[in-house]
Formats: C-alpha cells, structure tokens, sequence
C-alpha cells in the first residue's frame, strides 16, 4: 500500500494521495450472538426456555424407560413354560415378581388367576399391559403441550414485540429511528424462531417416543398370545 502512495506523489508531484492506503479503516462487522438475541427476546423466552428444559428432562427420562422396557428376554418365557408345565405356579409367579419388565408384571397377572375360565385370564392379562403401556406413557401429555404451545407462545412474543415497536414510534413523534423500534422488532423476530424451534423439537421427540411405545405394545401383545397358547398347550 506505501509503494502505490509512493507512485502517486511520483507521478504527480506536488498532489498528495487522497487518501492514506497504508491504514484503511476498515468498518467491524457486527456478529450474531445467541445469548444476545435470547435476551433481546423479552421475558417470553423465560417461558421458552422453561418449557424446553421440562420437555427435554421428560423425553430423556422415558427414553430411558421405554428402552429398558423394550428389551427382550425370551429365555424369561421359555422359563415360565417349563415352570407351568411342570406345575410350579409357585416359582412362575416369583419369577415374575423378580424380573423388573412390563412382560413379567403382565404375566404374572395371568399366573396368579390360574384355575379361571380363560376369557377371564386374558381379560387380566390386556387390563394389565394397558396399565403397562400407561406407565410408559406418562409425561407424554407434557410433551405434546410443548409441541403445539411454544410455537404459539413465539407468536404472542411476536404480538408483544410489534406492540411495543409501535409504541415506541408513537412516543418518538417525528423522531423515530431504527435504534428506536430495534428492541421490539428483536423481541417480535426472535420469540417466533424460539417458540418454532422448541416446537418442532418436540414434536419429533414426542412421535419418536410414540413409535418405541408402539414397539413394546407389540411385544406385549405377542407375550400375551405366547401365554395363552401355553395355557392351551396339552401337558406332556
């Protein structure tokens, strides 16, 4: 950059360059940062924030549970097959009781109304997985609250936000600027891609959640059949 200043007062002496190469300035760029844009958000993304920390502590914690209850143990049926074969309803049912899965408790429901006509056993047996597949269930309830309430609680950040840019604009009279509306237009704009964001998050977590429910429901209601065709089986 000196060269070229150089050059010019070569070229043409007595006029100086009209302007300094050497240290151009050069104007910052500005930079998106997250914590400003939440807290330009306004108290509404304290609501947000809220319900994303409760609907991920949920979805972590019947991940878990689903996924232990997914598991499958078929050594556990071929177990009571022989315990009902050779008649120990005694050890079928203290099986049941130490084998921690919804598997175990439905068919220990079953166990324990031996000598009962068999539309009553199933009964016993369905009423017992759906309290199953309720226990997995719970929490859901929250979850589907987040999905579909934080896009609308974004949209009445937006409401807000635009609310007090006007504002703003009514009291500057003749005086308005951009800094002016800045602040509510930032929480109108951010509040809504918050409340999309933590929305659509939810949403895919609470299906993925249903699908692996779905999952242990089959399975349960396999086990289900798997007992009562063992109840039917001739005893050798």
């Amino acid at each position: 950059m000196k060269i070229v200043s150089v050059l010019l007062q070569v070229t043409n002496p007595g006029v100086e360059a009209p302007f300094n190469l050497s240290d151009p300035a050069v104007p910052a760029v500005a930079q998106m940062d997250i914590m400003d844009l939440a807290q330009k958000g306004g108290p509404i993304m304290f609501v947000l924030l809220a319900l994303s920390l409760l609907a991920l502590f949920i979805v972590i914690q019947r991940w878990l549970v689903i996924r232990q209850a997914g598991r499958s143990d078929d050594a556990f049926m071929s177990r009571i097959r022989d315990y009902i074969h050779d008649g120990k309803v005694e050890s079928a049912l203290n099986l049941c009781h130490s084998t921690d899965s919804p598997t175990a408790r439905m068919i220990g429901k079953g166990i324990s109304r031996l000598g009962r006509p068999v539309n009553d056993i199933l009964a016993t047996v369905e009423n017992a997985g759906n309290l199953e597949v309720a226990k997995l269930e719970k929490g859901f309830p929250i979850i589907a609250t987040t999905a579909a309430g934080a896009p609308m609680i974004g949209f009445l950040g937006t409401v807000t936000g635009m609310v007090r840019a006007f504002f703003d604009m009514a009291n500057a009279g003749t005086n308005v600027d951009v800094q002016l509306l800045s602040s509510g237009i930032y929480e109108a704009l951010v509040t809504t891609v918050a409340g999309l964001i933590v929305g659509i998050i939810a949403l895919f977590a609470y299906n993925y959640l249903v699908s692996k429910v779905d999952s242990v429901v089959n399975q349960l209601e396999t086990r289900t059949m798997d007992f009562m065709d063992l109840l039917n089986e001739p005893v050798s």
